[in-house]
């Protein structure tokens, strides 16, 4: 019977992903926000599937739909890279070890909960994914593109979630709009320039 080369590559290039995500779910503690410089040293640096641009609107995208980021943005990697069957493996790779230890501690969390270890152990973990997530903002701040614009709209986003004035759905829904909205003017006042 003869071998379809096409087939085990596609199947090889599944497993990559499955086991690529997997590793940054095992070893990323603090959710999604924490898994951001992983993936992008993985997917971005080492591996060289995306680029910096693609990558930061990759992390538009998955902070605006439904869901957490860090799977979202596996489960377009993974389209990205193999279609349907990539982002299946690689969403599977990155929510099966956040499953399996959840399932762990569910076993034994009720027995251990008042241990004084424990406690301490949560504490310190509670301050490295806060140290995490600072992390990953300040990367991705890094990377963008400034301008007074960029700067006015964190200014008044952080303003806004740091006092809980409104919703932060409403607050990445506005943000997209306004976004928009600035780029339709620059492309219609472009246009009026060449013409």
């Amino acid at each position: 019977m003869p071998e379809n080369p096409e087939k085990d590559n596609k199947a090889g290039k599944c497993l990559e992903l499955f086991a690529l995500f997997f590793k940054i779910g095992l070893f990323t503690f603090g959710g999604g926000y924490a898994m951001i410089p992983l993936i992008e040293a993985e997917i971005v640096e080492k591996k060289k599937w995306i680029s910096n641009d693609e990558f930061l609107d990759i992390i538009a995208i998955a902070e605006s739909t439904p869901g957490p980021i860090a799977v979202n943005s596996a489960t377009y990697i993974g389209y990205r890279k193999k279609g349907f069957l990539g982002a299946l493996f690689a969403t599977l790779g990155v929510i099966m070890p956040s499953f399996l230890i959840i399932l762990m501690i569910s076993l034994f969390f009720l027995q251990y909960k008042e241990n004084i270890y424990i406690q301490y152990a949560f504490k310190g973990i509670r301050v490295g994914v806060s140290i995490l997530i600072i992390m990953a903002g300040l990367r991705l701040f890094k990377k963008l593109k400034k301008d007074i614009f960029g700067y006015i709209m964190i200014a008044v986003g952080f303003f806004i979630a740091l006092f809980d004035l409104v919703p932060v759905l409403i607050l990445i829904a506005a943000s997209g709009v306004i976004g928009l909205g600035r780029t339709f003017i620059i492309m219609k006042r472009q246009v009026s320039k060449n013409d």
